[in-house]
């Protein structure tokens, strides 16, 4: 598990040496802002300039695709492809960790930064969802699990942050983060389902669940374009290759965002292309707050299937 997370730590560190991270941040969230500020002022205007579903105008325009459907071939395209050209992926495969761990740790890094570009635009769910919060002073057994759960976390992270490998207590740490999870967990759990007032409430004026299942689509549409951009990494040496080829093969779900056919609803054509688009399972689902386990299971499936193929591919290296 230690050589997992330490190749883990390393590609994940990567990301912020790269100025093509910073590049892809920067982009990212002028787009997100400048669609956010869109979306601001047609939900005050009136009549058929207003909209009902914010998140449809976030995540609806052709100019937020156009920056997500190159944002998983620009995090992935070094992840083999520079390892190969370089030479260090022949003293990676003899290194004492298995090829799954592998492609674990390079794919949980670049999911890891995908979650770091999204994590900003939190601070637009209270706007969205026109929220107001409510802090009062409860203090119970349940709460206080809570606040000591939330205490040992944020613990956990100074320590893994601040302390140096030679002294980090690595056991200790574990156990810090197990405890804090299971205290955050079961106090939350147990406060906010028990009678009386809480802590902290979030009272919206907008029903907040196409925000959410928005923002799980995101991160499962993240997580398989990702996937098919580290399977192609694992086929080719250059970087190049690799991130046009991932843009192409990424397109073929994305193509629905830019170009729309008239087709007739009910042709097998029209059907396929509805199923595999997923521009049309946001603007049409997703952001309306509607969980079609269809596309869960698509763009799971797609994730492992990838995943499963460049681990294939890693391991036929072994043998050549």
């Amino acid at each position: 598990m230690r050589p997992t997370l330490s190749l883990l730590k390393r590609e994940f560190t990567a990301y912020f040496l790269s100025p093509i991270a910073y590049v892809i941040l920067t982009v990212f969230l002028l787009v997100v802002g400048h669609l956010f500020f869109l979306t601001t002022t047609l939900l005050t205007e009136r009549g058929p300039r207003g909209i009902e579903d914010p998140m449809a105008g976030l995540l609806g325009d052709e100019r937020f695709w156009l920056v997500f459907l190159f944002i998983p071939p620009l995090l992935t395209m070094r992840s083999f492809a520079e390892e190969r050209s370089s030479g260090t992926l022949e003293m990676l495969m003899t290194a004492p960790i298995r090829d799954w761990q592998v492609v674990f740790a390079k794919f949980m890094a670049c999911l890891g930064f995908y979650v770091l570009l999204w994590l900003p635009t939190i601070v637009f769910l209270p706007v969205l969802t026109d929220a107001t919060p409510e802090v009062k002073p409860i203090f119970n057994p349940f709460s206080g699990m809570l606040l000591m759960g939330i205490f040992l976390l944020a613990v956990w992270l100074l320590s893994s942050l601040l302390l140096s490998a030679n002294v980090k207590p690595i056991g200790l740490l574990w156990l810090v983060l197990l405890v804090g999870v299971g205290l955050t967990t079961a106090g939350a759990i147990l406060h906010y389902r028990s009678p009386g007032e809480k802590m902290l409430l979030f009272r919206s004026a907008i029903d907040p669940m196409p925000v959410l299942s928005s923002y799980l689509a995101v991160f499962l549409a993240g997580a398989m374009f990702l996937s098919l951009g580290l399977f192609v990494s694992s086929l080719v040496r250059s970087q190049l290759v690799a991130a046009i080829v991932s843009l192409v093969l990424s397109l073929l779900f994305v193509v629905t965002g830019f170009w729309r056919p008239d087709l007739d609803p009910s042709s097998t054509t029209a059907k396929l292309l509805e199923f595999f688009s997923v521009p049309m399972h946001f603007s049409q689902e997703f952001t309306r707050g509607l969980i079609d386990t269809r596309r869960i299971v698509l763009y799971v499936s797609v994730t492992f299937f990838c995943l499963f193929l460049t681990v294939r591919s890693l391991e036929s290296r072994r043998w050549r």
